[in-house]
């Protein structure tokens, strides 16, 4: 594993083989991506912190949806990905879905965990309320903040049986720089969607049961939009997917990933009750 910083955006580069891109959401970094780890072990995995966020804080000027991706596709070039499988939670999921919009060429398919294409109009204000906590009280509204989300964002049953779960997310938030997270909350703030029907590549989604952020309806919802894309609902999950149900995001990609590369002769997507089901 190497880390290299291009255009002080810290990126982490592993192993060889396919090009995989993944993409963190507000308050994470490269290392929420670490259960995932070993089944990409035979991929090439690039892991940006964004810009505002983790090892990459130090940014100037206003953040925003774009200028993610923008930053995205500069540290695609530095790296030489010209088509990856991309992945991406929370936040990182708007980014993701822009990116295939903007490049279908980069994007070989697209695996989403607690995907959102905007935030609802009514969480907008909490989001800029905080960021301006964030900002205003540094590190000890951080802490506030973190215990805010461990509580609101993550499953009953996280909280009372993972505690390493609840102290990643715990740690993740904490160690944020107070301004880059909240310029990170006024761009999630200012988010607008991308155009989902354009979006032609292979479609994952996953979320959980008791996800606030990304719910199972909305989710369902995105998915109608996307043609072929499945949705996937984990139960006893919150929104940090990943962390809460490692072995299950795990074996939703496994599946995922050996459908696209070689499905069953004859079978063809087709929609059902909201996610797209496989029948020959």
């Amino acid at each position: 594993m190497t880390t290299q910083f291009i255009e002080r955006i810290a990126v982490e580069v592993e192993g060889t083989g396919e090009d995989v891109l993944l993409i963190h959401g507000l308050g994470g970094t490269s290392n929420v991506w670490m259960p995932l780890m070993p089944l990409l072990a035979r991929h090439r995995t690039v892991r940006p912190d964004l810009p505002g966020s983790g090892r990459s804080a130090r940014v100037e000027g206003p953040l925003s949806i774009d200028r993610f991706v923008q930053a995205i596709q500069r540290v695609c070039a530095a790296t030489h990905v010209e088509r990856a499988h991309v992945i991406g939670h929370s936040m990182g999921t708007i980014v993701a879905f822009h990116l295939a919009v903007a490049m279908p060429r980069l994007v070989r398919s697209l695996a989403l965990f607690g995907p959102l294409l905007a935030p609802p109009d009514v969480a907008r204000p909490g989001l800029a309320a905080r960021g301006e906590k964030a900002r205003s009280e540094g590190a000890a509204g951080m802490q506030a903040i973190a215990d805010t989300i461990v509580q609101g964002a993550m499953s009953g049953e996280t909280r009372t049986r993972q505690p390493a779960a609840v102290a990643m997310v715990r740690e993740s938030l904490m160690r944020q720089c107070p301004d880059g997270y909240a310029r990170s909350c006024d761009a999630l703030a200012q988010a607008q969607p991308a155009d989902a029907a354009a979006i032609t590549c292979p479609t994952l989604m996953v979320t959980g049961d008791e996800d606030a952020v990304a719910p199972p309806q909305a989710v369902r919802a995105i998915g109608e939009r996307i043609s072929g894309a499945r949705v996937e609902i984990l139960p006893r999950c919150g929104h940090w997917t990943t962390i809460e149900k490692p072995a299950e995001c795990t074996d939703a990609l496994r599946r995922f990933y050996a459908r696209i590369s070689s499905p069953r002769s004859g079978e063809v997507p087709r929609r059902g009750g909201g996610e797209a089901t496989w029948s020959r």
